[in-house]
C-alpha cells in the first residue's frame, strides 16, 4: 500500500500560540448534471451527492506554542480507501470530477483567525493486470459510409483511407496512425483530431450521458495532396484524461473524432471509441 508523506512547514516572525494542528486527507468524486438533464431526473438529486473515497484526519500537534522562525513537522498517511471502494485516478472532467486534497488546519484562540491551507495531490490508478494487447483499426470514409446524412446526393465525392495503430491506448503513450486522402471532388479546408470525454452519471431511475470536447488538434491545413500520408499523433492530456472507468454511479469513457472540413462548408466526422489504460 502506498503512503502519502511530506512535511508541514510553519513560518513566523514571532512565536505563535495555537490550539492544535491537524491534517485531513480527502478524496471525493463529484457528479454534476448537465442543464439538459436536470429536469429529467428528479430522483438524481439523491444519488448525485459527492462520493467519498478516502477520508482521514490526524492530530499532528497538541495545543501549545511554535517558536519564531521555521518549524517543520513530518507526516505520513496510508492511502487506504473507505470500505470496499477503489482509489480512482485523479480526473478533472465537466460532469465527473475525481479529486484528492490535503488540508492543514491550525486552530487558534478566539481572537485570532484559524489558519487553513489546502493542496491537491494526484493519484494514479494501479497498472492493469494481464497483458496489454493493441487493437489496430483500418477505416475508409466515403459519402456512403457516413451516418446521419440528410441529403447524401448533395455531398461531393471523396475517398479517405487510414488506420489507427490501436484504439486500446496506454494513457502515457500517444494515439498514432495515418490518414490518406485518395480523392476528393471538393477542396479540403482542414483535417482535425478531436478528443472527446463521454461522462455518464446515473442511478436506478436513469442515466445522463454527456459528450464534451477535451482538445482539438489540426493535423492538416488546406487542400491536402492526394495520396499523401498524413500522420495522426495525439498525446493524452494529464488530469483531463484517466483510464476508462465504469462504476455503478458513473462512467468516464473517451472517443476520438477525425474531422474533415470540405469547401464550402461540409463537415465530415468519423468516430472511434477508445479504451484507455495504465500499464
Amino acid at each position: 500500500m502506498e503512503v502519502l508523506s511530506g512535511v508541514v512547514v510553519i513560518s513566523s516572525k514571532d512565536s505563535v500560540q495555537h490550539q492544535g494542528v491537524s491534517l485531513t486527507m480527502e478524496g471525493t468524486v463529484n457528479l454534476q448534471l448537465s442543464a439538459k438533464s436536470v429536469g429529467v431526473f428528479e430522483a438524481f438529486y439523491n444519488s448525485v451527492k459527492p462520493i467519498q473515497i478516502i477520508h482521514s484526519t490526524i492530530e499532528m500537534v497538541k495545543p501549545g506554542k511554535f517558536p519564531s522562525g521555521k518549524t517543520e513537522i513530518p507526516f505520513e498517511f496510508p492511502l487506504r480507501a473507505k470500505g470496499n471502494k477503489a482509489l480512482y485516478e485523479t480526473y478533472h472532467g465537466v460532469f465527473v470530477n475525481i479529486q484528492y486534497t490535503l488540508r492543514c488546519d491550525m486552530r487558534r484562540s478566539l481572537l485570532a483567525k484559524d489558519l487553513t491551507k489546502t493542496c491537491e495531490f494526484i493519484v494514479h490508478s494501479a497498472p492493469q493486470k494481464g497483458k496489454f494487447t493493441p487493437s489496430p483499426v483500418d477505416f475508409t470514409i466515403t459519402p456512403e459510409t457516413l451516418q446521419n446524412v440528410k441529403e447524401r446526393a448533395l455531398l461531393p465525392k471523396f475517398l479517405l483511407r487510414g488506420h489507427l495503430n490501436s484504439t486500446n491506448c496506454v494513457i502515457t503513450q500517444p494515439l498514432t496512425g495515418e490518414l490518406v486522402v485518395e480523392s476528393s471532388e471538393a477542396a479540403i479546408r482542414s483535417v482535425e483530431l478531436q478528443l472527446v470525454r463521454v461522462e455518464t452519471c446515473g442511478c436506478a431511475e436513469g442515466y445522463a450521458r454527456d459528450a464534451t470536447e477535451i482538445q482539438n488538434i489540426q493535423i492538416a491545413d488546406g487542400d491536402v495532396c492526394r495520396g499523401l500520408s498524413v500522420p495522426i499523433y495525439m498525446v493524452f492530456p494529464r488530469l483531463f484524461t484517466c483510464p476508462t472507468l465504469e462504476t455503478t454511479n458513473f462512467k468516464v469513457e473517451f472517443e476520438v473524432n477525425i474531422v474533415v472540413l470540405l469547401h464550402p462548408d461540409h463537415l465530415i466526422t468519423e468516430n472511434f471509441p477508445l479504451k484507455l489504460c495504465r500499464i
